[in-house]
Order: structure tokens, then C-alpha cells, then sequence
């Protein structure tokens, strides 16, 4: 094992166990290995590896948890990886920030490289499965190197300071031989917030930032008692980190009327907030620049390029914590249930002085539990662990795209990009998550026909994977103009998010093989990856 380390800006490098500096403190126990370091001297430590020998086959399936919530992930065959962002022009990169996304913003990973965050196996003739129980503390990176024939673990700790005397955990992470047994026994020790489904209509995927009180309000009548869940989605705001106010050409009357309306029709109001974030177009961001979080060079760091270019809020500067907490408390004294906070890796992207990344997410994730109380949260663009057992619902995959796999320059760039084809796979494949380290949202299902370029067989099969492998069942279509083949599709999938319970699936080739029950029936069906649709069931 080595320590990577600083001590009065000279970078040290030691695979002993104790020398003048440090002492580590190892226990391996029923496939459990577990390091603790503790400072002789005032140190800032980088990272901790460790590196496992391990035989790969020709035909294996390394599954990689992405990063983030909208980070491609799957089980990858041979020859399949995520996009190298070091190639992008950098006029690009200035422009539309794809590095801040994901993980590349702090480690480099090559083209065709895998990295899994937290959670990694090898399924094949050799299986193998590494679960971090750290991920508190410290992101555990596992790295399959398939030419090494070993998987390098790294511990990362940058920029974690330790005074002479403290200890800090460098690792604590459970390996087992046997994937299946290995996924259950890891999420065995966690409780999720809630098992509850909820079936609901999100503004978004159809109206995007053109929502206004008028149209919530004809598309709130519209939806029948089936529904329970009515979520006001980006739009509302002037700009993105201007919350405390509303538009008031779209809403007038602020959201407090239209609260009230889907209270009385027996749903759950929600609503979207990022509230890490501040585009620059927004008033804070221009009236309140100390609260922005900063590069070396003294200007706001870019967390990406949506809206005018947004930036996150430093959670080093108490005055943007207390702008935080006043939001969200503002948001629950205007009576919502549920609360879709996004884009929540952009509190990473500086982290808290002298803590390492995860532990800065804990405070941050915590932070919005202890303001929101016992209201429903929905994680969305968020370092899944910190929000094990945190929040209620996670997304666990991109943002659904009207074209089945968006439009093709985008597929070049980051590994973050909306793409129904990549979520449908993350959907599958993050489904161990669901209902044990939180509720896991497939995102939204699309049967209408207008606005989007899926096909029928497409949509058919985005509805039936949400709902039987999803906790949140939510669609951006009005119901109410559905024509009798979408309804009878509707009744299903219905009846599949009730009933319907996941017993396994495997992937061979282009194809994802699925078993599962229906109201205590067996049944199954054939998803095909490249094509989007479901190719036969049972």
C-alpha cells in the first residue's frame, strides 16, 4: 500500500507502514480491509492506493459506478469506456465546462478507462466485487487495469488535513468473490428513508422553462386521482440562484395558489431547486460575488455550461451556508412535500477547507437534510453514496432525451450528457440501489408522440423499464389527451410499478435479459441495448 502525502510543500510517497511521519494501522478480517493512518506531524494527504492482482478474461463484464447520478453506467464489455474530455478544445472546454460534470475535473481517466466510484465487479469466470464503506469519509476509486491483470485501488484523500496526533480512516471496503451474494451483503447494513412509489407529473420534458401559472394550473386539472405527485420543475425562477423570488410575468400570484391546488387534489407538491448553484446571469451572482466558489486565480469556478454558465457556491463562506438554509426553509413555508434538488456535484468542485471531496458532499447533502426536514428529497446530479440513506429518492441515471440518444456531437463530449439510451442502462443496472440505500428514479417516461423523435417501440420500452425498476414513476405528458393504445400502455406500466418485482438480469451481448414476477407471476423480457426496444416478452 502507498501513502501519497505533503508535509510543508514537499509531496512524500511511502508504501511503509510506519516511518517519521505517520503511523497505519491495518486490520483484514472476513474480506473486510480496513487502514487507519494517524499523523506523527502536520500533513495533507493526496490519495491512498493499493493495488489487488487479479486475472480478467476475454469475454468479462466490468461494472463501473459512474460518478454522479448522470454518469454512464453499466456493465462494460470489452473495448467499451467513457469519452477522454482531455481531447476536447479548450476554447470548448472554457465555454461549456464539460470537465466540471464528472470526475475528470480531478483525476484523469483515458479514453476506454473504467473507474468505479464506491461500488465495482468483474463478472466472468473470475468474479470479483469491491464495496467502499468509507464513502463517508473518503471516495474509494476502483480501477480495473485489464493488461495489468490487477485492480488498482485509490483512496481519495486530497487535500484531507491532519494534525500531529489525528487519525483519519484511509480505507474500509469489503471485497467478495461472488457478485450477486457480494451487491446483497453490501447493501444489506443500510436502511432506506422509505420504500414508498410515487406515480407523478413533472413539468420538464415538455415544457422545459416555459411554464407558467396558467399552464400548471390546466395541467394540474388534467390529471386524474391515479396521480399523487405534482412537481414544478426549472422555469419558475428569474434566473437559476435567484430563489427567492418568482417570475412575475409566468406567476403572479407567486407558487403559494397553485400549492394549495395540489394539496386539495390529494398530491404531493413539488418542487426544483439547485440550490449549490447561481448561473451568471442571475442577481446573486452579480450582488453577491463572495459567495461564489473560486479558482486559484481568484474567479468563479465554472461548474458547466447550462443556462448563461452557472457557478457553485462556496461552502466555505458561511454567508452563502446561511443563503443556502434560508432558501430551502423559504420552500418549506410555502408547503412543499417534495423537494427535486439538482445539479448537487457543483458542491465538490471546491471542497471544504482541509476536508476531502466526500467528506465535503457529507456536509453539504446533510445540510439540506436538516433544513428539509422530513420532506421528500430527490437527489438528481449527486454523488450517489453521500446520499445513501439521506435521501429518499436518487436519480440514477442522465436526463431522458426526445431523440433516443441525443443529438451526435454530443456523444463525443462528457459522460454526463442527457441520452435515454445511456439511462436505460443505468436504470438496469443501478437497480441493487433501489429501495435499500434510497428510492432510485428512472426519470421520466414519454408516450405522447408529439415533440419527440422515439419511436413507439422506444417509448414502450423507456415506460416498462422505469416502472419496473424505478420507486418514482414520472411523466412530463398530459394524460388526458392519451389515446386508448397509450392508456392501455399506462394501465400496465401501472400495474407493473404496483406489483411488479425485479428477480434478476444478465447481459449478453446487445441484450439484457430480464426476469421478473407480476402480481407473483413469473414473467421476462428481452431489452435491446443499441436499438432502445424491448425485443420480445413473456
Amino acid at each position: 500500500m502507498t501513502i501519497i502525502y505533503e508535509i510543508g510543500g514537499v509531496l512524500c510517497n511511502s508504501d511503509l507502514q510506519e516511518n517519521e511521519d505517520f503511523l497505519l494501522t491495518i486490520k483484514e478480517e472476513n474480506g473486510i480491509f480496513e487502514a487507519l493512518i494517524t499523523a506523527k506531524r502536520e500533513m495533507t494527504l493526496r490519495y491512498a492506493e493499493r493495488s489487488v492482482p487479479h486475472k480478467f478474461g476475454k469475454k468479462d463484464l466490468i461494472f463501473a459506478n459512474g460518478y454522479q447520478s448522470w454518469t454512464e453506467t453499466k456493465e462494460f464489455a470489452k473495448g467499451e469506456g467513457l469519452n477522454d474530455l482531455s481531447k476536447v478544445p479548450k476554447f470548448l472546454e472554457k465555454k461549456f465546462a464539460f470537465l466540471s460534470y464528472g470526475s475528470q475535473y480531478f483525476v484523469k481517466q483515458p479514453k476506454g478507462t473504467l473507474i468505479g466510484f464506491d461500488l465495482a465487479y468483474v463478472r466472468g469466470e473470475n468474479e470479483i466485487l469491491f464495496g467502499n464503506r468509507n464513502y463517508r469519509a473518503a471516495y474509494l476509486l476502483i480501477r480495473p487495469e485489464q493488461k495489468e491483470n490487477r485492480i488498482l485501488l485509490q483512496s481519495d484523500l486530497w487535500g484531507r488535513h491532519l494534525a500531529a496526533g489525528e487519525s483519519f480512516p484511509v480505507f474500509r471496503y469489503l471485497t467478495r468473490q461472488n457478485v450477486e451474494e457480494g451487491l446483497k451483503e453490501y447493501f444489506s447494513t443500510m436502511t432506506p428513508r422509505t420504500t414508498e412509489k410515487h406515480f407523478g407529473y413533472t413539468s420538464w420534458y415538455n415544457h422545459y422553462q416555459n411554464i407558467n401559472e396558467p399552464l400548471m394550473n390546466e395541467v394540474l386539472n388534467g390529471l386524474d386521482n391515479r396521480f399523487d405527485l405534482f412537481q414544478i420543475d426549472d422555469g419558475f425562477e428569474p434566473f437559476v440562484g435567484d430563489w427567492m423570488q418568482t417570475d412575475t410575468k409566468k406567476f403572479p400570484n407567486g407558487l403559494s395558489p397553485i400549492v394549495e391546488k395540489i394539496h386539495k387534489k390529494g398530491m404531493l407538491a413539488g418542487i426544483w431547486l439547485a440550490p449549490f448553484a447561481a448561473e451568471k446571469a442571475s442577481a446573486l451572482y452579480k450582488e453577491h460575488p463572495e459567495y461564489l466558489a473560486k479558482g486559484p486565480d481568484g474567479k468563479p469556478i465554472l461548474a458547466g455550461g447550462n443556462w448563461s454558465g452557472f457557478s457553485p457556491l462556496d461552502l466555505n463562506c458561511p454567508q452563502a451556508v446561511d443563503h443556502i438554509r434560508w432558501v430551502l426553509r423559504h420552500y418549506v413555508e410555502l408547503g412543499f412535500d417534495f423537494f427535486k434538488l439538482d445539479f448537487l456535484y457543483a458542491a465538490n468542485l471546491l471542497p471544504l477547507n482541509g476536508k476531502t471531496r466526500a467528506e465535503t458532499a457529507e456536509f453539504a447533502y446533510s445540510l439540506l437534510r436538516e433544513e428539509l426536514g422530513d420532506r421528500l428529497i430527490l437527489g438528481c446530479g449527486a454523488t450517489l453514496s453521500n446520499g445513501f440513506e439521506r435521501f429518499d429518492y436518487m436519480r440514477i441515471g442522465p436526463d431522458v432525451s426526445l431523440k433516443f440518444d441525443d443529438v451526435a456531437y454530443m456523444r463525443k463530449f462528457h459522460p454526463e450528457r442527457i441520452s435515454t439510451k445511456v439511462t436505460l442502462c443505468n436504470t438496469i443496472f443501478r437497480s441493487p440501489m433501489n429501495r435499500h440505500a434510497f428510492g432510485n428514479d428512472p426519470d421520466v417516461f414519454l408516450l405522447r408522440e408529439e415533440g419527440l423523435s422515439l419511436s413507439a417501440d422506444q417509448r414502450y420500452a423507456l415506460s416498462v423499464i422505469n416502472a419496473l425498476f424505478g420507486s418514482l414513476l414520472m411523466t412530463s405528458d398530459n394524460p388526458g389527451i392519451y389515446n386508448e393504445e397509450q392508456n392501455k400502455i399506462l394501465s400496465k406500466i401501472l400495474e407493473i410499478s404496483k406489483t411488479g418485482e425485479v428477480d434478476g438480469y444478465e447481459r449478453k451481448g446487445n441484450q439484457i435479459h430480464v426476469r421478473y414476477t407480476l402480481g407473483g407471476a413469473p414473467r421476462s423480457l428481452v431489452y435491446h441495448i443499441k436499438k432502445g426496444v424491448i425485443l420480445r416478452e413473456r
